[in-house]
């Protein structure tokens, strides 16, 4: 289906709601029966009707559609946040005993719920270089039931290889899931190289105006429905209808934004690329980024976000420049109308702070929808703050 049609028609039943371009948010809680029957076959399955907005709601349902039909999956369950979309696919596709494999330095979130909650019901989990297929082979066991993969990932953007990885976890019978939100559905499809669960973190580009907070998961109807009649009702992180309809709202806008962003961040990349003060840029479609074949082969396009590592070896000269920025303002997260810079030392402690470890001078930038040229200013003041 063709994405126009998607974002701006598909779900869109505008007979049932006065012919209005936009829906209706549906803010309500409950929905009312006539026939004990049809209240009875509501309770018999949530997911074929509208009982309590918990589980089905008319204008998250819109959301449903269109974020399915992008991923090219055969339904989807839209969550509060993009950690209780990740919690819901691992927790219900998992038991006491099984082992996980997972890409290292994972989403903080994932990480906390393998390294946090999940020993606590006897389940163990296994960080690996994802790049290299044999690494996945090679960590599997014999109670090895899941696979977490992010491609890429929102920091040194390391890229698995997706088909490999899922045909091998298909032969195995292992559940795959793979976080796509650095690419979005427009520039990477896990479900078409075999995937079982795609997702992302809506509240980014999905959104678009960091205004609002949203995690997307897709995959089979089957498998859809497993997590909606346990963790998605169990543990009430179901998205809110006016959450929804700002989604919907952002998604109207997404191919318009991308390809906006997109834009923006080469030209930006290729200034800090060049810039005497700056050591070393990663960026998956780089030529000098070191999966850029592969990245190349699985993905479309890229977008916003990057990371570049000062030349200086002093945590100090990484503060003044992040401090010195007027316009790029330093946040958590990535996907709005804003640039944004984050420092990974400021993570970390200062006194562990090793300039030896090139990560510990990693800056995370992402390009937002301002003009190119209002960055770059931006950045070339901020760097003349650096020392030589």
């Amino acid at each position: 289906m063709d994405i126009s049609q998607i974002i701006n028609e598909l779900g869109d039943d505008r007979e049932f709601y006065f012919h209005a371009v936009s829906p209706p948010i549906m803010q309500t809680s409950n929905f009312p029966f006539k026939k004990v029957a049809d209240l009875t076959q509501a309770f018999e399955d949530e997911m074929q009707g509208y009982l309590y907005s918990r589980g089905l709601n008319p204008t998250v349902d819109i959301l449903r559609k269109k974020l399915a039909a992008m991923d090219g999956a055969e339904d989807c369950l839209v969550f509060n946040n993009g950690a209780a979309a990740i919690f819901a696919g691992i927790l219900a596709n998992i038991k006491s005993g099984d082992h996980i494999v997972s890409v290292a330095k994972p989403y903080t979130w994932a990480q906390r719920m393998f390294d946090v909650v999940l020993p606590r019901f006897n389940v163990s989990v296994t960080y690996i270089d994802g790049a290299d297929i044999e690494n996945w082979k090679n960590a599997t066991n014999d109670n090895t039931s899941f696979y977490y993969l992010e491609s890429p990932n929102s920091w040194d953007f390391a890229i698995q290889p997706i088909k490999e990885v899922a045909d091998y976890a298909k032969s195995k019978g292992i559940i795959t899931l793979l976080d796509n939100s650095y690419c979005t559905p427009l520039y990477q499809k896990p479900i078409e190289m075999g995937i079982d669960m795609a997702m992302q973190t809506a509240t980014k580009y999905i959104g678009g105006h960091s205004d609002t907070l949203g995690g997307v998961l897709c995959g089979t109807k089957t498998m859809m429905k497993k997590i909606f009649d346990s963790e998605y009702l169990n543990i009430g992180s179901g998205i809110q209808p006016f959450n929804a309809w700002l989604l919907i709202r952002g998604l109207r806008t997404l191919p318009a934004r991308i390809q906006r962003i997109t834009k923006t961040t080469a030209t930006v990349v290729e200034y800090i690329k060049q810039h005497p003060k700056v050591e070393s840029i990663l960026f998956p479609l780089d030529e000098t980024f070191p999966q850029y074949e592969l990245a190349r082969k699985q993905m479309s396009g890229a977008c916003g976000l990057f990371t570049f590592v000062l030349k200086t070896r002093r945590r100090e000269d990484i503060v003044t420049f992040c401090e010195s920025l007027r316009h790029i303002m330093m946040a958590v997260s990535w996907g709005g109308h804003e640039s944004l810079v984050i420092p990974k030392c400021a993570g970390i402690p200062v006194a562990d702070f090793d300039p030896d470890n090139t990560e510990h001078r990693f800056i995370r930038m992402y390009a937002g929808l301002e003009e190119p040229g209002y960055l770059v200013n931006d950045l070339e003041q901020a760097l003349a703050n650096v020392p030589e």
